[in-house]
């Protein structure tokens, strides 16, 4: 037997007025999950546990099949994991967003999707200019990136928000406060005058590109512990592909293999098929292949349903459409969101999302059930599992 997991990230949404109150998943064309839908099981996961905050890396860990009551610390910790990033007793990692105020408010979380090449002369500047022997930053991916402090513990005591969280807000009434939260505070301020007219910044002005006009700290955490390994917990051998950080940091801290595919990114122009292609050649390796496709949650970060629909039916096409007429092996494929991003908020919210459970031998729970892999044709099941983590359990029963 050979497993698939498709996390479609922030594909859950929320009826949008504007189109005739659907869904994204509702409008896109999606006939290959469509087409699983009808064999197999559809309905609705809690990965985010109550009372805790709807990040990926919180509901990927829910999805992978470990409870984050018991082994969520932080995401940061979890992203440096990923970039090969140590963290020691006695310091403390924050992501570390360029992002672009204007006047006085939130313009852009992502800078428009700055791009990693222009992202690294900028982190290097800060390095050399803010950067000593506390304070590092670290190249991530596009606008995501790390900074590094030590001796400063305090500091993951601060209330930080997600830049995501709040745009077009005036971001006075969002900076970090409380304990520790000076010294982020100071980092912040101490960057706008550095980037202000760094030369990636004056040629992304010229070309009419939103530029990096501040460095947002938050997601503060310290040393992570090592999870159980997927496989002593499973007892099987998988790996992931994945464009972002806090996916690669998951899978070395359980000791998931972590595939190098080129094309595969964060963003909209993502290559589907390539990631497909390699997750299905990891299939001849592995029990278990995990793609996590990350463009359907920055198309509703930034708002754009028109470009969330079509992420949504690429994977459907590209990924789903190769694994649902693959016949090398007995397979069974678990897709869903790992939480909901409403396009019409833009940021994440911690309701149910909707799952899909397919293959050979897996029997359909109910056959009044859904006829689309959608939010309404989920809830309609009556299928609801409560503690996310137990999902890859139904997979692999």
């Amino acid at each position: 037997m050979k497993y698939c997991v498709i996390i479609i990230d922030g594909a859950s949404d929320w009826p949008l007025a504007a189109h005739g109150g659907r869904t994204c998943l509702e409008l896109a064309h999606t006939p290959n999950m469509d087409a699983m839908a009808k064999e197999g099981v559809v309905g609705l996961v809690r990965t985010v546990p109550p009372g805790m905050e709807p990040s990926s890396a919180i509901a990927c860990m829910s999805v992978l099949g470990y409870d984050p009551h018991e082994h969520y610390r932080g995401r940061s910790a979890i992203e440096a994991r990923g970039m090969g990033i140590p963290v020691d007793e006695g310091e403390v990692v924050f992501r570390c967003n360029l992002v672009a105020v204007r006047d006085g408010r939130m313009w852009s979380y992502n800078c428009g999707s700055i791009s990693t090449d222009e992202a690294r002369p900028l982190i290097a500047t800060l390095n050399e200019q803010l950067g000593n022997d506390t304070v590092h930053f670290y190249l991530g991916v596009s606008y995501r990136h790390i900074c590094k402090i030590k001796g400063a513990e305090d500091a993951i005591l601060a209330n930080c928000t997600p830049p995501h969280d709040i745009h077009d807000k005036a971001i006075d009434g969002f900076l970090p406060k409380g304990p520790g939260s000076q010294l982020l505070r100071d980092l912040m301020a101490r960057s706008e005058p550095i980037l202000r007219d760094h030369s990636v910044n004056v040629e992304r002005r010229t070309r009419g590109d939103i530029p990096a006009t501040t460095v947002w700290l938050f997601w503060g955490s310290a040393k992570l512990s090592d999870m159980p390994a997927f496989k002593d917990v499973h007892h099987l051998d998988a790996a992931i592909t994945s464009g972002v950080d806090v996916m690669r940091g998951l899978a070395r801290m359980t000791g998931i293999q972590t595939l190098d595919i080129p094309g595969v990114t964060s963003d909209l122009d993502n290559d589907y098929a390539a990631q497909a292609g390699g997750a299905l050649e990891a299939l001849g390796k592995y029990d278990m292949a995990v793609i996590h496709v990350e463009a359907t949650d920055e198309a509703a970060h930034a708002g754009l349903a028109k470009e969330k629909i079509e992420a949504i039916q690429r994977v459907d096409q590209e990924i789903v459409g190769r694994l649902h007429s693959w016949h090398k092996d007995s397979l069974r494929v678990l897709i869903l969101p790992d939480h909901s991003t409403p396009v019409e908020i833009q940021t994440h919210v911690a309701a149910p999302v909707p799952f899909l459970l397919w293959g050979t031998g897996l029997i359909p729970a109910s056959r009044g059930g859904a006829q689309r892999f959608t939010e309404t044709e989920a809830r309609g099941t009556g299928i609801f599992i409560d503690e996310g983590h137990s999902i890859m359990g139904k997979l692999i029963e």
